[in-house]
């Protein structure tokens, strides 16, 4: 395979993982609307939309092995490729986390704690995410993906302080028999999860500007 041929695969290879960000993206943004909304059919659509993002992925993977396999990269080769290949893994837990967000959507009886700053959350969540995409998308500076790194702090103690009001609120609540007791104990759960997996996009979106500065500037600083 002539170089030429070679730099055209890595730039089409980052053109997919681009798309697959754009498209887990979306399923976030659904899931996180219908996290707020209540909104059955949109959360059904986003679980039912996953296996279209596993095929993506494994795509991307397959990709990844024929470039490495076709042609002996050198190093800022094997950082392009390598890195695409963790990004696309990324994103495609942060699919998965998407779904999650979904079935949690459908199990919430969301009206029993309005208090829960649920559209702060994934809107922070989400930012993140489209970020962490256009950093990698048009090779970000180190400045760009170390900012991400300090938004995922804020987001960690935003998690932290809806945990604190969740549980607060769980504890003043009257709940009058153990039917209702039993039911609010199952929504304090199913927000409890889905704060955890907020924050998990989080850690994604982070790993996939660390990835980028490694890619980009050969700086490791950001990975774990």
């Amino acid at each position: 395979m002539s170089r030429r041929e070679f730099d055209r695969q890595l730039e089409a290879l980052r053109g997919a993982v681009v798309e697959l960000g754009e498209t887990v993206l979306e399923r976030l943004e659904a899931a996180s609307e219908a996290l707020e909304t209540g909104e059955e059919s949109l959360a059904r659509r986003v679980i039912a939309g996953d296996d279209g993002v596993n095929e993506r992925y494994l795509e991307i993977e397959g990709d990844c092995i024929d470039l490495f396999a076709l042609q002996q990269p050198v190093a800022s080769d094997l950082r392009e490729v390598a890195g695409a290949y963790k990004i696309s893994t990324d994103l495609e837990r942060v699919g998965d986390l998407a779904v999650n967000v979904a079935e949690y959507a459908l199990d919430l009886e969301r009206e029993l704690y309005p208090e829960v700053p649920l559209a702060d959350l994934t809107e922070t969540a989400q930012r993140m995410v489209d970020d962490a995409i256009a950093v990698y998308a048009e090779s970000g500076d180190a400045w760009q993906c170390h900012d991400l790194a300090d938004r995922d702090t804020e987001l960690d103690a935003m998690c932290a302080h809806a945990g604190e009001v969740i549980t607060r609120a769980l504890l003043e609540h009257d709940a009058p028999d153990q039917a209702e007791i039993e039911g609010l104990v199952a929504d304090v759960s199913t927000l409890m999860l889905a704060v955890r997996d907020l924050e998990r996009v989080g850690d994604h979106a982070v790993n996939i500007a660390a990835r980028t500065l490694y890619i980009t500037e050969s700086d490791d600083s950001l990975l774990e």
